[in-house]
């Protein structure tokens, strides 16, 4: 069974189901993710387990009798940790920095993101963006070039400059902050850019409520009706959180060190699409409050909106 993609600007397929590992355990979530046909894996320089992550796809493709080309491999240059504040990677280190990455991965990754706009020095997004640019065009890398956690300044900043533009934007993506979303997801519009979301099940897994939100009733009642109709599927309401992210055309990267909720979200990838309406009803309650699980990146100089997060 083939399994649903996203294509993007620059022609690549991008499976719309990626496990993202942030978190957990590097050497021994991957091999079950390949195992439980998750074809994609999404690891970064700050999270500091690329080598690990290489080496357990190495023994996850084994067991699973797959070739490692058969994962879709996406990679960040990053600060550490992330953090909006250290000092981000030196135009000077950066080709020895992605070098680096491509030792530890032992391949080429499909995506090369910038993990946030603080990654290159300040003011220098551009300088930073064209030395990637010239990893391209010399063959150093094959990847295809994207960003992660980018705001609206940083986009005119940067696309009015670029030879690529980026062709995807990872971010903080759910019904919750569709309303601040809006000026990034005009400008990701109008130039062909993807988003791929991470946090997609926050509503269900990190809500204040414990209990979804408003939004919450919907996800259920949609989760009834997708288990009532494929034969007593169990589908629960975060799985439902990464089939409307499917339906809104973005990549979902979730993350779990559990098995069980591993094997749960790789069948999300046989499920039949939410109905327009369900998809329709849950943006527009989603849109009513405000709630975002990670604001280190997206609220520094780009503040959210005055919405309630709860009704």
């Amino acid at each position: 069974m083939s399994l649903p993609t996203i294509t993007l600007s620059d022609g690549l397929k991008v499976p719309a189901l990626a496990w993202g590992n942030g978190s957990g355990n590097a050497r021994k979530t991957p091999v079950e993710s390949g195992i439980t046909a998750i074809k994609a894996v999404d690891t970064a320089q700050g999270y500091n387990n690329e080598e690990e992550t290489a080496q357990s796809l190495k023994e996850g493709v084994q067991l699973a009798g797959i070739s490692t080309g058969d994962i879709f491999l996406t990679t960040k240059v990053s600060t550490e940790n992330g953090d909006p504040n250290a000092a981000g990677i030196a135009l000077e280190d950066l080709r020895e920095s992605v070098k680096k990455s491509l030792a530890r991965l032992g391949r080429q990754p499909d995506l090369l993101l910038v993990h946030n706009p603080f990654v290159p020095p300040k003011g220098k997004l551009v300088e930073f963006w064209k030395i990637l640019e010239e990893l391209k065009d010399d063959g150093t890398i094959t990847a295809s070039l994207g960003v992660s956690n980018f705001r609206p300044q940083d986009f005119e900043e940067l696309l009015p400059q670029c030879k690529y533009k980026p062709v995807v934007n990872q971010i903080e993506y759910h019904p919750y902050v569709l309303a601040h979303l809006d000026p990034i997801l005009k400008i990701m519009s109008e130039h062909s850019i993807r988003v791929a979301s991470y946090g997609p099940m926050s509503p269900v897994l990190r809500h204040p409520s414990k209990k979804g939100g408003p939004i919450g009733p919907l996800l259920k009642k949609a989760a009834e009706r997708l288990s009532r109709e494929n034969g007593g599927v169990e589908v629960d309401a975060a799985m439902v959180c990464l089939l409307w992210c499917r339906a809104k055309g973005a990549i979902a990267v979730s993350a779990s060190a559990n098995p069980q909720n591993i094997e749960k979200l790789a069948r999300t990838q046989t499920l039949p699409d939410l109905t327009a309406d369900e998809v329709d009803e849950i943006e527009r309650t989603g849109r009513k409050v405000h709630f975002r699980a990670y604001d280190e990146h997206m609220c520094v100089d780009f503040p959210a909106p005055d919405l309630p997060q709860d009704l």
